[in-house]
């Protein structure tokens, strides 16, 4: 397997001069050295041919022993040094210090057609900031970063990337709900891939230190390989940078919010510098649509992470940004309007993202109102988010009324009179609304099928998947991973897929809530 290799991140920024893997604080360091860990008897299960491809790495080469002994930590590829980032972060609100790369492994960065990739195995052992775990991973967990980092790029989310998903062949001990029952399951691994796995929390840990000189290094390092456009790094340039990590994170926040996607744990370690969907744990898919809903245990009480609440953490974790990059800009009010800016261009995008879902292409002042409405209507019963914005597509007046979206609803049966009434209301002004497009209906419902996806990877769909890999069976696996590369497309064949979860997953582990070792 030859691969065009490159180095920027290990040569341009400073390594940790201890070589011992022991958990520890490092300082003055972006990364530690460190190896994976051998497994017993590794299996590749799945490998994503699109990305090999992306990587130089042909179909025949991901069948063969060596890719799988590189992609499972088993063995290191030749003139490499594989590394943990260390980065710091604020976990529900409040500055954990010190965390880095507990379970992931960086192997090395590919050039391939002019792109640089960094490949990283998560669940592929200990390293100095694994703290007391032990940086293993396990393949319900493992199953699901998987298929929906590659199900969130096919639907246009900007996300990091998936190679392969491997069992390891040992068993690792988890307490799936954090309530004193730990279990052994089967142990897996995952190549994750993307152009960058810096996080806010690499640049948090040197302002929290005080270590302006690495933070600096860090920055400039940064601008000149992923925001290069931007210029040689001066005070301007590194507060157009913080413009433009604001940009992209309130625009990958906007698409989260489109397709009904929930992070889970929107910590400052686990928000990407590229603005791109990074670290797949207790994630879930909105089923029933609702602002207040949010998929982590650990955030059941306070739920800080829920739905309709993170555009507003993606602007929290911004102010701990523009605190760690201070030092560097040392103005307080540019920092100050970028965030307003923020708030603003919210404001805008998701009215403008909202109109699209419902095929408003025209200007009207009531816009707003009529969206408004339509979320408040709702959460007035449990009303499937997917299936509702794919099927109103299908409406094209008053007269077909509730007819065209009732499969969305989960007790349609059950719906009271007062709430069908509320519901005809909003499609009389809607159908009103609609008269104002100067599309034909087809027209209108192609653009508005080209925002609302048919297919997403639904918790149940992905515990479905956890269950048959359990017992040796990985076809549901490949299943969702071809049946999500084209999640707009109507696809008949695969339409018992786009349906409600049923009932059995209500309440089940997995598929309601899950913890952050999920």
């Amino acid at each position: 397997m030859q691969l065009s290799l490159n180095n920027t991140f290990t040569s341009e920024l400073p390594a940790d001069k201890i070589l011992e893997n022991s958990r520890r604080q490092v300082h003055n360091a972006a990364f530690s050295y460190v190896n994976p860990k051998k497994t017993s008897a590794p299996k590749v299960i799945h490998t994503s041919k699109e990305m090999a491809n992306q990587l130089g790495i042909s179909l025949k080469e991901t069948k063969s022993d060596f890719f799988k002994n590189v992609f499972t930590g088993n063995k290191i590829f030749p003139n490499t040094t594989p590394f943990a980032m260390c980065y710091g972060g604020h976990q529900f609100g409040n500055w954990a210090g010190q965390l880095g790369d507990g379970r992931a492994i960086n192997l090395f960065e590919i050039e391939h057609q002019n792109k640089n990739w960094k490949v990283q195995l998560k669940g592929a052992g200990e390293t100095p900031y694994s703290r007391t775990a032990d940086g293993l991973a396990v393949l319900r967990s493992s199953i699901r970063e998987y298929l929906c980092a590659e199900a969130m790029y096919h639907l246009g989310v900007p996300t990091t990337r998936s190679l392969s998903l491997s069992l390891s062949g040992d068993n690792v001990l988890r307490d799936i709900l954090y309530n004193g029952n730990p279990a052994y399951e089967k142990g897996a691994i995952v190549s994750r891939i993307s152009p960058s796995f810096l996080r806010f929390g690499n640049f948090e840990i040197f302002a929290a230190r005080n270590d302006v000189k690495n933070l600096k290094i860090l920055t400039d390092y940064t601008i000149k390989h992923h925001f290069a456009h931007l210029g040689k790094p001066s005070k301007e340039v590194y507060l157009n940078f913080f413009k433009e990590v604001s940009k992209q994170t309130l625009e990958m926040i906007i698409h989260w919010q489109r397709v009904g996607f929930v992070h889970g744990v929107m910590n400052t370690d686990n928000m990407s510098i590229l603005g791109l969907t990074i670290d797949y744990g207790p994630y879930g898919w909105l089923e029933g649509f609702d602002f207040g809903w949010t998929p982590n245990t650990t955030d059941r009480q306070n739920k800080r992470y829920r739905y309709g609440n993170q555009p507003n953490m993606g602007l929290w974790n911004l102010f701990q940004l523009a605190n760690a990059l201070y030092p560097l800009i040392e103005e307080i009010p540019p920092l100050e309007n970028v965030l307003a800016d923020y708030k603003t261009d919210f404001e805008k995008q998701s009215l403008a993202m909202m109109k699209s879902k419902l095929g408003f292409f025209t200007e009207n002042k009531n816009d707003l109102g009529i969206i408004q409405n339509l979320e408040d209507t709702l959460q007035l019963v449990e009303t499937d988010m997917t299936i509702f914005f794919r099927n109103l597509s299908n409406f094209s007046d008053q007269n077909t009324g509730l007819k065209v979206i009732e499969d969305a609803f989960y007790n349609f049966e059950n719906i009271s009179d007062e709430v069908k009434k509320l519901w005809n209301s909003w499609l009389k002004i809607y159908a009103k609304r609609l008269q104002e497009e100067k599309l034909s209906h087809q027209q209108r419902k192609e653009k508005m099928n080209a925002v609302n996806p048919k297919y997403v990877l639904r918790n149940y769909m992905a515990q479905l998947a956890i269950d048959a890999a359990d017992k040796g069976n990985y076809d549901l696996i490949d299943e969702f991973y071809i049946l999500l590369k084209k999640p707009y497309e109507e696809q008949p064949e695969n339409e018992k897929w786009f349906a409600k979860r049923p009932e059995w997953a209500r309440h089940k582990v997995g598929c309601s809530m899950l913890s952050c070792s999920s």
